[in-house]
Order: C-alpha cells, then sequence, then structure tokens
C-alpha cells in the first residue's frame, strides 16, 4: 500500500532518549511508593481492559473509539420472526473478517442524471493509479457521452430515479450491489455529477483504507425536517428515538455495503412510510433510511459525518451551488483544512451542531470531496487542482 508525503500530517517520530547517572539511595516516603504501584496497575488494567466510554476511551486507549460508542439500539421487546432474523444476519456480517485483497480498491459511484460535467477533473485526480480504483456509473436521466477513458464502459443498468423519493435509495443500492461484484472493492464512495475531489488520490485512498469506520453522516434533527417527518407507522421496528437524519453522500466499508444489501426489513419501512406529502409530512428517505438503519445496527462502526463537503448555511432547500466567481486557491484550500463538521438543524432554535473531525482517533481535516459545483468551475478548477489538493 502506498504512502505519500501528502499524508504525513504532522505525523512525528519521537526518540525519547534516557540516560543514566548515579545517585545517592534515598529513603522515598511510603506513599510515594504507593502511589506509583496503583498508578501503574490502574493503567495496565486499562490496557488489557479497554474502556467502555467514549470519553475514557480517548484518553486511556490508542485505538479507534469509535468501537466503544453505545451499543446497538435493538429494541428489548420480544421480537418478531423478521426482526430476528434480520439481526441475526447483520451480527453474522459484522463478525466476519472482511475479504483479504492484494490488490484494495476503492469504488467511486457516480449517481447522476446524465453526463458528468468533471470527467476531466476526475481523470486528473485518477491518472496513475489505475489498480486501486473502479469507477460505476448510475445515469437515471439520459445515457452519459464520457470523455475520459475511466468511464467508458463504466455505466450500470439504471432506472428512473426522482428526488425526494425511495428510488433515490434504490439506486444507491443498485450501485452497490454492481461493485461488490468485484472482491477487490473494499470501499464504497457516493458521489455526485456536482461532486470534485479536494485531496491527491493517495490521500484519500490512505484516509479510507487506513480506518474500519464507515463515513456516514448521522444527526438528530429534533425539528420538522427531522424527527418531524417521522411516521409511526414505523413502529415497532423503527422507534422516533432512533430516528436520525444525514447527508446520502456516504463512504462505507465492504462490511456495511453488504448488509445494505443484506436489509429488507428497514428499508421496507422507508419504502412505505418515509415519503413527500404523507400524513402531511414530507419524508426523504435518502435523508433518513441509511442514519437510522445504521445508529440502530451498528453505532459505533459509523463515524457520523460525511466526508463530502455541502454547504446548508443559506437555509434553503437546496445547499448553495459554486459558480466560477467563488472558485479561487484560497476558497479550494480552505475546504480542504476544515476540521469541524457543521450540521444544522430545523428546530426553533435552529441549532447549529459541530464537532472535531477524528480520524483513529485523531484531528483530521473532515472532507475528501465537495459539492455543489456548477460546470462552469472546471477550468478554474483544473487550473487550481495540483495546487490546492497539495498537503
Amino acid at each position: 500500500m502506498k504512502t505519500t508525503r501528502a499524508w504525513q500530517l504532522g505525523v512525528k517520530d519521537f526518540l525519547i532518549m534516557s540516560g543514566s547517572r548515579q545517585r545517592p539511595h534515598l529513603k522515598r516516603p511510603v506513599w510515594i511508593i504507593v502511589l506509583v504501584t496503583f498508578v501503574i496497575i490502574f493503567l495496565v488494567t486499562a490496557y488489557v481492559y479497554p474502556p467502555t466510554s467514549s470519553a475514557a476511551c480517548y484518553i486511556f486507549s490508542s485505538r479507534d473509539c469509535t468501537l466503544y460508542n453505545r451499543p446497538p439500539a435493538f429494541p428489548s421487546r420480544e421480537l418478531s420472526d423478521d426482526e430476528t432474523i434480520s439481526h441475526v444476519v447483520i451480527r453474522e456480517i459484522l463478525k466476519t473478517p472482511p475479504i483479504q485483497s492484494k490488490n484494495s480498491k476503492i469504488a467511486f459511484l457516480f449517481l447522476t442524471l446524465g453526463t458528468l460535467p468533471f470527467e476531466p477533473l476526475w481523470d486528473m485526480f485518477f491518472r496513475g493509479h489505475e489498480d486501486r480504483f473502479s469507477v460505476y456509473v448510475h445515469a437515471s436521466r439520459e445515457k452519459p457521452v464520457h470523455k475520459s477513458h475511466y468511464f467508458i464502459g463504466r455505466d450500470i443498468h439504471s432506472e428512473t430515479v426522482v428526488w425526494g423519493k425511495i428510488s433515490m435509495v434504490d439506486a444507491e443500492r443498485r450501485l452497490l450491489a454492481h461493485s461488490l461484484l468485484d472482491p477487490d472493492n473494499q470501499h464504497f464512495v457516493l458521489l455526485s455529477e456536482s461532486c470534485v475531489p479536494l485531496h491527491n488520490f493517495d490521500y484519500v485512498y490512505n484516509y479510507l483504507m487506513l480506518t474500519n469506520v464507515s463515513f456516514i453522516d448521522c444527526f438528530t434533527d429534533l425539528g420538522p425536517h427531522g424527527t418531524g417527518r417521522y411516521s409511526e407507522h414505523m413502529m415497532p421496528e423503527v422507534e422516533k428515538n432512533n430516528f436520525r437524519k444525514g447527508s446520502q453522500w456516504f463512504s462505507m466499508k465492504r462490511q456495511h455495503a453488504i448488509i445494505v444489501m443484506a436489509d429488507s426489513l428497514y428499508y421496507t419501512k422507508f419504502r412505505l412510510y418515509c415519503k413527500p406529502n404523507m400524513d402531511g409530512r414530507n419524508c426523504y428517505a435518502d435523508e433518513h433510511y441509511l442514519p437510522t438503519f445504521f445508529n440502530m445496527i451498528d453505532p459505533g462502526g459509523i463515524a457520523n459525518r460525511s466526508v463530502t463537503y455541502v454547504d446548508w448555511s443559506e437555509g434553503k432547500w437546496h445547499p448553495r451551488s459554486f459558480r466560477a466567481q467563488d472558485i479561487t486557491f484560497e476558497f479550494l484550500k480552505n475546504l480542504t483544512s476544515m476540521e469541524d463538521s457543521i450540521h444544522f438543524t430545523s428546530d426553533p432554535k435552529r441549532r447549529v451542531i459541530t464537532g472535531p473531525c477524528l480520524w483513529n482517533t485523531m484531528k483530521r481535516p473532515c472532507y475528501l470531496f465537495a459539492r455543489k459545483f456548477y460546470p462552469e468551475t472546471l477550468d478554474r478548477l483544473m487550473i487550481h487542482f495540483s495546487n490546492y489538493t497539495t498537503v
């Protein structure tokens, strides 16, 4: 696995040098000896028996602390047959070690209306790394005309996708299904035609491959555009306190992609009861299905954030779209260095939820990709690419 200098973000080798010099033998107070002994025992115990709370984990453990989040929110009530079957399958998949591949690849899944305007930029991003990625294109409206040879022949069978409806989730599942056929694909990134890369390929590859979590956005929004979209028809399998919201633009490891393929129980609940204009609510499955599902079945296995930047600060139905005049080196460099994620809620107080972006317990830049960019920005992005993607 390649590692480049770009990935070395402040990583230093510490050389501890010790010397010895003769000291007179002093009779130390007994309480110091007792204290030192207690501290040693405490640290050894913390190492042998890992802490079970996230706060303790970040203080005492060097391991990935997302593993110590609360357990899956499976209900304590008696389960139906379908729930029991679902839970058994999910737990067995989670316990199964990932496929060991000598040629691990990232699958880039493009969910698009038609032609991809940023193919030349992606061509520049992929160039020279042909053995470490795969491309899959789901075009829901018209057959794309490809400019880059990395995209030619990579179109999968596609169906019409309607914004806000379950067909969006169906398209995501279709892309995952096709990409899972290749056993070398170990990580899966969902992108749109308006997405662009923020870092070079080596950086992105190491960021995703050297951690064991999926970057699935997931947060609690108590407002009308969050839990206000919940339907009690989802009971008993999906309770209101488990209902979550998040960006659809995920990056997930192979185990989680397989679990999405295996799920029919929770998917059916969202297909039937998370719809626009249902019971006076506008529920959009692509914003709620995966966040809620993974919050329930493997909350410690997701980072609760996306690695794709989007600007919702304007408070509109759609995020801000960037035009050619917005594209400067300073703007792009700022996107690559952001280290805190931001979630805008719809509750009456319009709370903004912020938090550090952790990568294997260390604070790192949050975003590997960004959207939404108008096609007119291509030339400026191409000019700045080699500069803003260099750390």
